[in-house]
């Protein structure tokens, strides 16, 4: 790999004696990561079931490293939403903000989802996740993602960050950027990202970073955590967004991020003028650990610790009863939406986080978890509300063992023939956990697994 002269230049500046060591980097082989979805399954349950090796990435509690012969993208566990594909590396942000059940948090640069998946994990059903991105392409991904891991309490957004900052002001407990960058951690993984850092440079995504801080210390509560994160090296993208923004704002304070050995502390040198409490942000290098480059900064918005009751945090307003045509399906269900928290749009019905928030005016693609559509006296249950269930909180369930041929047919979109006869909407498993819904007919289930997620 030919890397540019003027990067390298840059590199043996920032690393001086280990510049060497980051070149030898680039000989050695590329590392693959997933991170396993607690809310589905336990660590110590997923390492006795799952079928390739894997290895702890020792810095993030529920992620492994596993061999890139493994293919775990094709496996019908990936499909059962129970782990993640990301690079070690980037796991950290996401692991390193503090999140607690009941937050309001955002994902200001989300798509593709593997941070928002994470924090969506944290909050347990409870409090609010939004999770927006500008690229309304690239949301779609988002919501797919977000809805495979079984998460209900979310809002997508597909919006420029300056916009959100009216609806949102001072609303976020915490706030996850993971900003646009020159993606120069990336090199060594994806050889393509040179071409990128070649036309655009370190200025341009330093501006837009900035940017994107100024509307979200808008966003954040006092007493609120924001954790800005890149993959790139570059002092002027990584310290010097954070100096930036710490000279503009003096409520913001430097917090010490969660440690390992394996980090190294900001460069606070490297920024002129820079403050010296840039020492504790974090940096990741090749050379130093098995996973990509990433810097990590914690900031903390000092003020009142108390969550103020906003203007944003509006009654989310609903039905008065549950429609006619959802009611036979709930019998099914082992908990019962409140009407109060649903919304019927069209014929589809949503079951909203229980937190509102204004949303007049923006590009929202989902609000909570599409529980399906009620149609002419019926009500048909949407893949989402499939990833939502386990086996325990639905009555009808129909489980097959990984190895079993039919866990795949089902995957193609194809009809198959249950062991036992059944009747009406069935959720097909595997090893129980759920995968999506059928219709069924004696033995015979007829297939209503989401064509735009079947197995290709």
């Amino acid at each position: 790999m030919e890397l540019p002269e003027l990067f390298l230049q840059k590199m043996q500046g920032l690393l001086g004696e280990e510049y060497q060591d980051y070149l030898d980097s680039f000989g050695q082989e590329r590392v693959y990561g997933l991170r396993v979805n607690t809310s589905k399954i336990s660590c110590e349950e997923f390492e006795k079931i799952c079928p390739f090796p894997i290895r702890p990435v020792p810095w993030i509690q529920n992620g492994y490293y596993y061999e890139g012969s493994a293919k775990p993208a094709k496996h019908p566990y990936y499909f059962a939403g129970l782990y993640y594909l990301q690079e070690p590396s980037a796991m950290t942000p996401a692991d390193r903000l503090p999140v607690n059940p009941g937050d309001r948090v955002l994902d200001l640069c989300a798509a593709p989802g593997g941070k928002s998946t994470e924090l969506g994990v944290k909050l347990g059903g409870k409090g609010v996740l939004v999770s927006n991105d500008i690229s309304n392409s690239r949301a779609k991904a988002l919501l797919k993602n977000l809805e495979l891991f079984g998460i209900s309490n979310m809002y997508i957004l597909s919006e420029a960050p300056h916009r959100l900052a009216p609806h949102f002001r001072d609303y976020f407990d915490k706030i996850l950027i993971d900003a646009p960058c020159s993606g120069e951690g990336m090199f060594r993984k994806e050889p393509a990202v040179i071409k990128s850092w070649l036309e655009k440079g370190n200025d341009f995504y330093a501006k837009l970073q900035r940017e994107i801080l100024d509307s979200a210390v808008q966003m954040l509560r006092p007493g609120g955590l924001l954790l800005y994160s890149t993959c790139t090296f570059s002092p002027m993208e990584d310290e010097g967004s954070v100096d930036y923004v710490l000279k503009k704002y003096p409520e913001l304070k430097v917090r010490e991020v969660e440690p390992y050995e394996g980090f190294c502390p900001g460069m606070p040198e490297q920024v002129e003028g820079g403050d010296d409490l840039l020492s504790r942000c974090v940096r990741i290098f090749p050379h130093r650990m098995r996973g990509e480059g990433h810097f990590l900064a914690l900031l903390e918005k000092e003020g009142e610790k108390e969550r103020p009751l906003t203007s944003s945090a509006a009654g989310v307003g609903g039905l008065k009863e549950l429609p006619e045509e959802f009611r036979d399906f709930a019998k099914l269900l082992a908990w019962k939406p409140a009407p109060e928290r649903l919304m019927l749009r069209g014929e589809k019905l949503y079951l909203l986080p229980a937190e509102g928030a204004d949303l007049s005016g923006l590009r929202v693609m989902r609000s909570g978890l599409l529980l399906g559509e009620c149609k002419k006296k019926r009500f048909e249950p949407s893949q989402a509300l499939a990833m939502h269930l386990d086996s325990d909180s639905y009555e009808n369930c129909i489980s097959f063992s990984a190895e079993d041929s039919r866990v795949i047919k089902y995957l193609k979109g194809e009809t198959i023939e249950a062991d036992k006869a059944a009747s009406g909407w069935v959720l097909v498993c595997v090893d129980s956990f759920p995968l999506g819904f059928a219709k069924a007919s004696g033995t015979v289930l007829k297939n209503k697994y989401l064509a735009g997620w079947r197995w290709q």
